[in-house]
């Protein structure tokens, strides 16, 4: 595919908005509004890879991220997990990193995947 440039990205967008209120879940596939919604999409997708890239989670940020969701305290982990509190507080402020006897336990523990824990 060709490179897309800004102007066609912003008319896309534009595009999108319009075709939204005219296609919905019972919208056949084939229906002409759904199929240029798709191909717009596309554009945009394919330009915001390229210009707004969004960056992979660190270690620390899954880490903080996944205490919040489960409304979990570092000391709450590092009992669940064996470590001292201190050594959690230390993977959630990036000044370690965890082994990966400890990487496991973060994992199971958490609800991490073991691929986004390895930055995949």
């Amino acid at each position: 595919m060709a490179k897309i440039t800004k102007e066609q990205y912003e008319f896309a967008l534009a595009r999108i908005e319009e075709l939204l209120p005219m296609v919905d879940d019972y919208t056949p596939a084939n229906d002409r509004n759904a199929v240029e919604l798709t191909m717009m999409s596309d554009v945009v997708i394919d330009y915001e890879k390229e210009h707004y890239p969004i960056a992979k989670p660190t270690v620390a940020q899954l880490i903080q991220l996944s205490l919040d969701e489960k409304n979990m305290s570092q000391k709450q982990l590092a009992i669940e997990i064996g470590v001292s509190p201190s050594r959690i507080s230390d993977y959630v402020s990036g000044r370690a990193e965890p082994t990966l006897k400890i990487a496991r336990l973060l994992c199971a523990t958490l609800g991490i995947t073991p691929a986004a824990m390895l930055g995949y």
